[in-house]
């Protein structure tokens, strides 16, 4: 009996008045019931779908909000009403899109018509200088033995590309789901943006309202530092990438290099990928210059060379400075875990998603140290008090 009631208290004191032990257990209950009724499709199903419909839209809206809200805020500070700077920041970006569907988009999709045709031509250009480089017996004997041939893949990714365009227009299940998702945004992201911008302050004091009191003091300065790492973030992504597209479009203007208007715009939506973007990018433009001449090669590898000095000197730690603190390896494989895992989507959202669960981890962390008692403040012992922490620690456990 005395031993069953020893074994009851030590049951209670390590299990059932230890919280980190209980929040476990918690978070094991709940991923137990999250496991089990995912296996019924209609209660996590509406969830799934709600959530692919309106992912689109938020991201938009959040994005445009991280750009423009620090904007709406100084012009508040100067006296002007949110509402009226909101009507007119909506006013000078419907006269940008206006103009940008004028002016850029016929531009745009004459030169990615004619890319997308004269494609395979390039591709077996370079294979001929490629041949003339190494030797075309050694060339044909590594097609032989690999199967490998850059003018059938260039050939069946051009006429992939172009099956995939003509599908998306002429097919009309395609073409709904897309027209569908692209109304959807267009509606949607104007309206959310503004009660965001006009009420945005009032959100993390709506979400405190769900937090016990005791929390909020901390739940509320989390949330301030994932915004923080979040809109500088996105905010300084965003205007580097518009930053070196307009740099490279004048270099390539500059050098005459062919499609410099395209290449340009792929290097500024590849741009919001760190590190691993820009290597991507400057694979087309240097496909081009290679089949241009070896003269136009140089020129664009000066062109490329400056604008990622430029950008790596003076235009990133201006705007994005080193608000992350993340180290570059890390973000290249979270950018590659995330690839894998969740698409183009993940690629995108990877380092502002690293950036939020380290806020969270290095909180969580901090709560563990201080309620454990096993990270104690203070000088850390030579090698000669060795003996004396841990009499300290055996102390402390026995009480």
């Amino acid at each position: 009996m005395e031993s069953t009631s020893t074994w009851g208290g030590r049951f209670k004191k390590f299990f059932l008045n230890n919280r980190f032990v209980l929040f476990l257990l918690i978070l094991l209950l709940i991923g137990l019931n999250i496991m089990v009724l995912g296996k019924i499709s209609y209660i996590f199903t509406p969830i799934a779908v709600l959530l692919k419909t309106v992912m689109l839209p938020i991201l938009l809206t959040g994005a445009i909000f991280y750009l423009l809200n620090p904007l709406v805020d100084w012009l508040e500070q100067k006296g002007i009403g949110r509402v009226y700077t909101i009507a007119a920041l909506y006013l000078l970006i419907a006269g940008l899109i206006t103009i940008v569907v004028i002016s850029i988009v016929p531009v745009v999709r004459d030169q990615i018509t004619d890319l997308i045709s004269n494609f395979p031509r390039y591709s077996y250009q370079v294979q001929l200088e490629f041949e003339a480089l190494i030797g075309s017996d050694f060339f044909h004997q590594m097609q032989e033995s690999t199967g490998f041939s850059p003018t059938k893949i260039a050939e069946s990714i051009s006429s992939q590309a172009t099956t995939l365009i003509d599908g998306a227009w002429s097919g009309i299940g395609g073409f709904l789901g897309a027209l569908k998702d692209i109304v959807l945004a267009v509606i949607t992201v104007p309206f959310i943006l503004f009660y965001l911008l006009k009420d945005g302050k009032k959100l993390p004091s709506f979400i405190l309202r769900f937090v016990p009191v005791r929390l909020r003091g901390q739940t509320k300065h989390v949330m301030t530092e994932m915004n923080g790492q979040i809109s500088s973030y996105i905010r300084g992504q965003i205007i580097v990438s518009f930053c070196i597209g307009v740099l490279l479009y004048i270099g390539f203007l500059i050098i005459g290099l062919d499609y410099s208007l395209v290449l340009a715009i792929i290097a500024s939506f590849t741009s919001i990928v760190p590190y691993l973007g820009p290597a991507i990018a400057i694979t087309p433009a240097l496909i081009i210059a290679i089949v241009t001449s070896p003269f136009m090669l140089l020129k664009l590898i000066i062109v490329w060379t400056v604008v990622q000095l430029v950008e790596g000197k003076f235009i990133s730690p201006q705007i994005m400075g080193k608000t992350l603190r993340i180290h570059p390896i890390t973000i290249i494989f979270v950018i590659l875990t995330a690839g894998n895992l969740f698409g183009i989507v993940g690629i995108i959202l990877a380092v502002p998603g690293y950036a939020v669960l380290k806020v969270i981890a290095g909180h969580l962390f901090k709560w563990f140290e201080l309620r454990s008692h096993l990270y104690e403040s203070g000088e850390e012992p030579s090698e000669g008090d060795s003996s004396e922490v841990e009499v300290t620690v055996t102390v402390k456990e026995e009480e």
